[in-house]
């Protein structure tokens, strides 16, 4: 029988991987399920363990040949998604599968999988805080910033078709209602 489950989608910037990594490290029988991205690596992303990373080509090739759960042309000419032999590596292992993923994945992992999941929206606090918080990482500057940032605005309206919405305003009470909401989910 699969495991289950679960879902953490927000905009970039609201602290979603810092959320998944947290619920990793604390033995839940949680594993990480590393996306696919034809974007080049950033410094200090490692393959097979941030992303797998795929030229666009070769992730064109692997939509039709129906590899993918889902997937999603994040930006123009940059694709992320989920492969099937991913969750199937880590219900192989007798885990449940813990997703940080993008609003579209998010939604669309929840449909197919409905009960099987539980969909988290971790918010900022406000838009103005995101947009420190994306300054801050320093990973994107000007036209690529203010992307991510109007890309957030529109992903936000989304945030009512999730199981569930944490605000991360302090990290510690977001990790504690996170974990909460995962035990609930488990059963543990």
């Amino acid at each position: 029988m699969n495991g289950r489950l679960i879902i953490f989608s927000a905009p970039s910037g609201a602290g979603k991987s810092t959320i998944v990594r947290h619920l990793v490290s604390i033995g839940l029988g949680l594993e990480f399920s590393i996306s696919a991205t034809s974007r080049e690596p950033r410094e200090g992303e490692r393959e097979g363990y941030d992303y797998y990373f795929i030229s666009p080509s070769a992730f064109r090739k692997k939509i039709r040949n129906d590899d993918f759960i889902e997937w999603e042309e994040v930006y123009p000419g940059k694709y992320y998604g989920t492969l099937r032999s991913e969750l199937e590596r880590i219900w192989n292992k007798g885990k449940h599968v813990l997703f940080d993923i993008d609003v579209a994945g998010g939604l669309k992992l929840k449909k197919i999988y409905a009960d099987s999941a539980m969909a988290v929206f971790v918010l900022p606090p406000s838009l103005a805080v995101l947009e420190q918080r994306l300054r801050e990482r320093g990973t994107d500057h000007g036209d690529s910033l203010k992307e991510r940032v109007e890309k957030a605005r529109y992903e936000m309206e989304f945030a009512g078709q999730f199981d569930y919405v944490l605000i991360n305003d302090r990290l510690e009470d977001t990790l504690r209602e996170a974990e909460v909401l995962v035990r609930k989910f488990l059963g543990r």
